[in-house]
């Protein structure tokens, strides 16, 4: 629906037609966005990647690993 209304919006001269590719693109962010963010980070543990005092000792020592 969202694509149909943009391209109805860029062929056909219509008074509201800066308004319907508006509404395409906001529905497609609105529908694409979470769905790729949710295949994304389905299988993935979010603890893995917040600042945790582990994860930033693992990254200071890493750090320090690079320098020697």
């Amino acid at each position: 629906m969202t694509m149909v209304s943009m391209l109805i919006g860029l062929t056909v001269e219509l008074p509201y037609s800066n308004k319907l590719i508006g509404f395409g693109v906001i529905g497609l962010c609105a529908v694409v966005f979470p769905l790729f963010s949710y295949y994304r980070w389905k299988d993935k543990k979010m603890a893995d990647y917040m600042l945790t005092p582990e994860n930033l000792e693992k990254m200071r020592e890493f750090n320090d690993s690079k320098k020697t």
